[in-house]
């Protein structure tokens, strides 16, 4: 495994105290994920808190059927709040996550983030700040769900994915609808009439977002 360099660290996470981020920098795992590799899995043990140092995660729901919903992603500088709670709490977790894109995570041993709580305000903070970001992105998803038509929740969904990684999104058409528990006719339909809209220009497996709030 690499070992972690404390500036990187620093710069992706200014809010954790220098002796904190040495502490992280000296006792963590550094992981490197391909595309398409997964982090977690339903089902399995979390033994490590997730931190983001580069690249784009996804965190979301899989039924039998291998249809996913999408929950939220993992930008550089967060953390899965979700692999918190349960590492502190010695449970299975109830989501899956898999790199959008090449990434790298730095993987901390439940003891240590249970004992940081206490000795470090920082980290207190830091924990706390995840919690609230993620309940508000998953309150935002559910009223994705629970309140809006498919078009308005395609147009949501475009808006946080460019939040995340900018407005050249590199999905296919069918990605997009699994994750919108969706067919891949109807999204490409909608697409479609997005870019007439002069909203997107579509490309082989990409999307060019120009101006959603047009639309």
């Amino acid at each position: 495994m690499e070992s972690i360099a404390k500036t990187t660290l620093q710069q992706q996470f200014p809010q954790l105290e220098p002796l904190l981020a040495e502490e992280i920098a000296n006792q963590s795992t550094l992981r490197q994920l391909k595309e398409g590799d997964e982090a977690l899995r339903t089902g399995q043990y979390i033994r490590s808190t997730v931190l983001v140092l580069s690249g784009l995660l996804k965190v979301y729901r899989e039924d039998e059927e291998g249809n996913e919903f999408l929950m939220y992603y993992l930008e550089p500088g967060s953390a899965c709040a979700l692999s918190i709670m349960c590492t502190a709490r010695s449970e299975k977790s109830q989501v899956m996550m898999k790199a959008v894109e090449d990434s790298e995570v730095i993987l901390i041993p439940a003891h240590l983030t249970e004992a940081w709580l206490a000795k470090y305000k920082s980290w207190h903070n830091f924990v706390i700040a995840s919690y609230r970001q993620r309940f508000e992105e998953l309150l935002q998803t559910l009223d994705s769900v629970a309140f809006k038509s498919l078009d308005q929740r395609l147009l949501f969904y475009l808006k946080r994915h460019i939040k995340v990684s900018g407005p050249d999104i590199k999905l296919s058409h069918q990605q997009i609808a699994y994750e919108l528990n969706s067919s891949r006719e109807v999204i490409s339909r909608l697409l479609k009439k997005l870019e007439q809209r002069g909203a997107i220009t579509l490309h082989r497996n990409s999307i060019e977002v120009h101006n959603l709030d047009s639309v």
